[in-house]
Formats: structure tokens, sequence, C-alpha cells
């Protein structure tokens, strides 16, 4: 069986990757992809794959952008809680939960079996339920537990201006200046935090209320200009520059 899995973190492709061949043997990898604009390219031009293991928020977009361009059976890789997995379960819609185990992909290459009894129009309603669900329930929280030895303090949401990962070393700064260390990776909070941040790179999530302004540099990339004092310049790629605009323009302040 060919499978495609679209992950954009190595390590966790990697690890889904080597489960799946432990499981079966006979699957073949055929592409891992790591983004939606590789992803719409892919797909342009190579033949659809019997199944698809995909994560849901991609550096540069939604995995949805891709999926409804092929109408093959998905199992989407997510870390949502149990009412979010409780509603994949009650519309039929087949997923993993990271971290994987063997246990779960195999539970989830059972479901393919299901799956692949579905023609087209189903699957393109499941893809439509899945987008439902995701927008549904994104976790609404006011703020996030910082542990510190044996205390835990709460930062509120809205007292945070950016994340950032620099000698992998994450930091979190406050707009009043102060710093905090999360148990947490960049991936956890970006899709923890959903449309209040933004992943502007590897290395930054940035709150909309942080930027001031944006400004354009050469090769069409772009520059962010934060609210707080920090000495490193915060860039965007050229092809996720369009992305931060629509966000910057969407997002309340």
């Amino acid at each position: 069986m060919k499978i495609v899995i679209i992950e954009d973190e190595r390590i966790t492709a990697k690890d889904l990757e080597q489960t799946l061949i432990e499981i079966d043997p006979d699957i073949e990898i055929v592409a891992v992809i790591r983004s939606v604009k590789e992803g719409l390219t892919y797909f342009s031009h190579q033949p659809d794959p019997a199944l698809i293991f995909s994560d849901i928020r991609l550096g540069d977009g939604l995995s949805f952008e891709i999926l409804k361009q092929v109408k093959v059976p998905v199992i989407f890789c997510t870390a949502y809680d149990e009412y979010a997995l409780h509603a994949f379960q009650v519309n039929g819609i087949g997923y993993v939960l990271k971290p994987f185990t063997e246990e779960s992909v195999a539970a989830a290459l059972t479901k393919y079996n299901e799956l692949t009894r579905a023609n087209e129009t189903e699957i393109g309603r499941q893809y439509e339920k899945m987008k439902d669900i995701f927008e549904t329930v994104r976790p609404k929280i006011s703020s996030l537990l910082i542990h510190y030895k044996d205390t835990v303090i709460p930062i509120r949401i809205s007292d945070i201006a950016l994340f950032c990962l620099k000698n992998e070393v994450l930091t979190l700064y406050t707009f009043d200046h102060k710093r905090y260390y999360p148990n947490m990776s960049l991936d956890e909070l970006e899709e923890l935090l959903g449309d209040l941040f933004f992943r502007a790179n590897r290395q930054y999530l940035i709150a909309r209320s942080a930027i001031v302004h944006a400004s354009s540099l050469l090769s069409r990339k772009m520059s962010i200009h934060v609210s707080i004092k920090h000495d490193d310049i915060i860039t965007i790629s050229r092809e996720k520059s369009p992305q931060f605009l629509k966000w910057l323009q969407a997002s309340p302040v």
C-alpha cells in the first residue's frame, strides 16, 4: 500500500513512517510533504496514493488546502483533547493521536479499510466535517501554565507578546518585559493558541497585539516590528507573506 505523509516536523514524520513500516512491511511511503505549497505541487503531477496521513496545521497554512485537491482516504494526525476526538469518532473521521503509538497507528489503518468503502462524495463531506470540527473545538484558553520547580505560574494569553526559540531554548516574552520558559514545543503552542498568534518562522510565534507594523525586504520577504524591546530581526519568508497579511487583516487586536 502506498502512503503519503503530510507533516512539517521531520522527527514526527520519521516516527510515523517507521511505525507504519513496522506494522506492515509492505507499506511504501512514497512522499513526506512538509508544507501546503509542496503538497499542491506534488499532487498536481503525481498519482494519488492509497492513503494519506496528514497533520492539520502546517507552517504555511492548513492541510485542507491540499486535501481538497485529492479524493483518497485521509487519517488525520492530531493533538486535540477528548471532546474533539469524540467529535471525530461521531462523524466517522479517521485520526491518530500524537504522540504516536503502534497501537493507535494500527487502529488508524483499520479505519482506512472503512474509508476505502466510501465514495468520493463521502470523502469530500468528511473533509468539510473535519474543517468545521477543527474550528469548533479549537481550544479556548485564557492562560498558559508555566511550571517552575514546584510552582505553577498562570500567564494570561493577553499578556504574551511572543515566543522565541533560540539555541534550542523556548522563551515566552510578556508585554511587561518578563520572560518565562514553557514546557511545550513551538508547534504545540501554535496548535493550542490558534489564530491569536502567527507562526512567523521556525523561531517565532507572535501575538497580533504585539505587532506594530511590518516592512518589506528584498526578495519579497517581510520583517515584523513588535512593541516590546527585542534585538533580533523577525522575518517572514516570501511564501508566507501573503498568509501573514491575510491573518493580520482578519485578526482582532
